[in-house]
């Protein structure tokens, strides 16, 4: 475990938080290694974990026929993001637990991360009040951050697009 807590003093979303509270939320860690091109989880599957990348870089997938006009296009997956060590995802099946936005592929050999079930971790939330605050508060930050870089990558494509109209 000690090896688990020195990794998630690093992650952004476990800041701020004392000594003993990273302790009890390492001891809720499990740890899973995937090669290039092995699937974590699929778009639209149920999701109750939480991934935290210590090792590699994990891609972020979607299936660009659910936002075409041609829903019977099948076409390959395009990545959105690319994670890298220290980063998170997952983190939605902690708010709602509704189905997987994205498909996760670790996109290294040997991308190693720390899962933790989303029924523990919130019932740890309830358990320690403070630690559930300033986790919630963290989440809730990087959630923030990766919504305004989405909306950034949005409207830079809209105004890319426009451009190559006016031009041609």
């Amino acid at each position: 475990m000690g090896t688990q807590l020195n990794l998630i003093k690093q992650v952004d979303i476990f800041f701020r938080l004392t000594p003993t509270q990273l302790e009890l939320i390492a001891s809720l860690c499990q740890k899973r290694t995937f090669n290039t091109g092995e699937i974590i989880f699929y778009e639209h599957t149920k999701s109750d974990e939480l991934y935290i990348i210590i090792q590699g870089e994990v891609d972020i997938l979607m299936n660009p026929s659910l936002v075409s006009n041609k829903p019977d296009l099948q076409a390959e997956l395009i990545t959105i993001a690319k994670l890298r060590r220290g980063q998170s995802f997952g983190e939605i099946a902690l708010v709602d637990q509704g189905l997987r936005s994205a498909t996760a592929r670790a996109a290294r050999d040997q991308t190693q991360l720390l899962v933790i079930a989303s029924d523990d971790l919130i019932s740890l939330c309830e358990t320690c009040p403070r630690l559930g605050y300033q986790f919630m508060f963290n989440l809730s930050a990087d959630l923030s951050l990766k919504i305004r870089n989405t909306d950034l990558r949005i409207r830079d494509k809209l105004l890319y697009s426009q451009k190559d109209k006016s031009v041609g």
